[in-house]
């Protein structure tokens, strides 16, 4: 056996004044951290299992317990970080490749906190939500070169599009990867506001299908669930071509994740590993996309908007061009940033752009080349409060998609052992005592919360531009000014410096 050269990451304090032995932490770690032993009577803890998720702190009825970081730190070095040299002791005793779960938690720049929104003054005048209309209601689909109108009435039919109430979707989380229960409290709460969740690549579980109408099935290189009465259960349909969090990498759902309801949701053995290949077999060029686009639409009679989801990567533009020519209603980009359930850590370190930079790329792009309109951009990677998505519409965006702000909203404390099926809260597992940790009803009012109150927030914002309507802020780069920003970041963002 190789020996383990680390030290636990975290420390577990219990006051033993204040501690009970109620064995509250015992039952609610879901990594087995806390024991009671019984010749001692007393809890014991093992810190090596601790993943920092909090249950046991929040719950523990006398607050006798704290977690912090291991005391013991590695001799300072700028380059040979603490983290870097774990993760070779790590790679050291295990052989394998190193796992991680949410998005990129590094400390490269965040864009959105480098931009700054204008507000309207003296000439002209800002607009208070509280007394007049403001809209947020935003429409996704392609939209026509010009509008044919007949005694009052178009004349031809607009093609298929999304309506959303806020222009914020829930984004893809595939039930296996998370829980029913999360899925359950997303669909519900989507349905509830009035915008859209997305089943991810896992499938649509029979019990969800009546939010149908508020939930975006997707299409991805492992086909899980895939048929013609999957693709006419939703609202639309999303081909999933690559994520932030592992561009150009498939995806895996370990067996032990896959039980009775998994397994007939993706189409797939009870106990097997689901394994999304990294490319679609029978996607290989711009025009084999187009092909597939348009088998979607026919498998869904033109009713249905289809989307392309990526990753946001050096040649963006490039690729959203040859997907809007291709025939996608909807394009989805995944920021570097973008959370997934699990990832090579390498990956989800090192590849990939920042979705500010892409988004800003793509609209640029596209409006240059005049097809800005054949379709809508939706964007995603670490949208984390509303003043992110003002500056992602007034960037170019139509919309944005959330998952890791909603999985925060629902209870997840951002441990980052997604992967290991054992989240304590409830979200990420397939444990049936741990998934009734969630109740979705609770999670579901706790995202209508969090949707309501960004919704205020986006109003007063937009109110304070002289603004009265969402799509008037739609790539208004104008209302943005950088901060802190190097010249080429800016001709890149399209927006002028602050002060000028």
């Amino acid at each position: 056996m190789s020996i383990n050269y680390l030290m636990p990451e975290f420390y577990i304090d219990r006051n033993s004044d204040k501690c009970i032995d109620c064995q509250v932490c015992v039952r609610q770690c879901a990594n087995e951290v806390h024991e009671y032993d019984e010749d001692y009577k007393k809890i014991i803890s093992d810190e090596t299992k601790c993943v920092n998720c909090h249950r046991c702190v929040v719950l523990c009825p006398t607050r006798a317990l704290s977690i912090r970081k291991y005391p013991i730190e590695f001799r300072e070095n700028a380059n040979w970080t603490s983290g870097v040299m774990r993760d070779i002791c790590k790679q050291a005793e295990t052989g394998g490749i190193l796992l991680t779960g949410m998005g990129n938690d590094k400390p490269y720049p965040i864009y959105w906190d480098k931009m700054l929104l204008n507000a309207s003054q003296v000439t002209n005048p800002s607009i208070d939500p509280l007394r007049e209309p403001m809209e947020l209601k935003m429409f996704l689909g392609r939209k026509p070169d010009e509008l044919k109108i007949k005694n009052g009435k178009l004349e031809e039919q607009l093609p298929p599009q999304l309506e959303l109430e806020v222009p914020i979707m829930f984004s893809a989380l595939s039930f296996g990867a998370i829980s029913f229960n999360a899925s359950k409290a997303l669909a519900m709460a989507a349905s509830e506001i009035g915008i859209y969740c997305n089943t991810g690549e896992g499938g649509f579980h029979r019990d969800l299908h009546l939010y149908g109408n508020n939930t975006i099935v997707q299409v991805a290189s492992g086909r899980f669930g895939v048929d013609s009465e999957y693709l006419n259960a939703g609202a639309a349909v999303e081909i999933k071509i690559g994520q932030g969090a592992k561009p150009g990498i498939g995806g895996h759902l370990p067996g032990e994740k896959v039980g009775e309801d998994v397994s007939q949701t993706r189409m797939i053995p009870l106990g097997s590993d689901a394994i999304s290949p990294a490319p679609h077999h029978d996607i290989y060029s711009i025009e084999d996309l187009r092909q597939l686009i348009f088998s979607l639409k026919e498998a869904t009679d033109y009713k249905k908007p289809v989307g392309v989801k990526i990753a946001a990567v050096h040649n963006v533009a490039a690729i959203c061009s040859g997907i809007a020519r291709a025939g996608a209603d909807i394009i989805a980009i995944d920021g570097y940033r973008g959370g997934t359930g699990a990832a090579p850590t390498r990956i989800r370190d090192n590849v990939g752009i920042p979705i500010e930079l892409a988004l800003a790329a793509v609209d640029e792009r596209l409006r240059a080349e005049g097809i800005r309109n054949q379709v809508s951009l939706v964007v995603g990677g670490s949208i984390r409060n509303s003043a992110d998505i003002i500056k992602a519409i007034a960037l170019g965006a139509d919309a944005v998609n959330i998952a890791s702000s909603a999985l925060i909203a629902m209870g997840c404390h951002m441990c980052q052992r997604c992967y290991t099926g054992k989240c304590n809260w409830g979200i990420a597992t397939q444990d049936p005592q741990l998934t009734k940790r969630l109740n979705p009803e609770i999670a579901s009012k706790r995202l209508v919360n969090l949707i309501g109150a960004w919704s205020h927030e986006m109003k007063e914002m937009l109110g304070g531009m002289g603004i009265n309507a969402i799509e008037s802020l739609r790539g208004n780069r104008l209302m943005l000014r950088g901060i802190g920003l190097t010249d080429r970041e800016l001709k890149i963002l399209g927006i002028l410096p602050a002060g000028e």
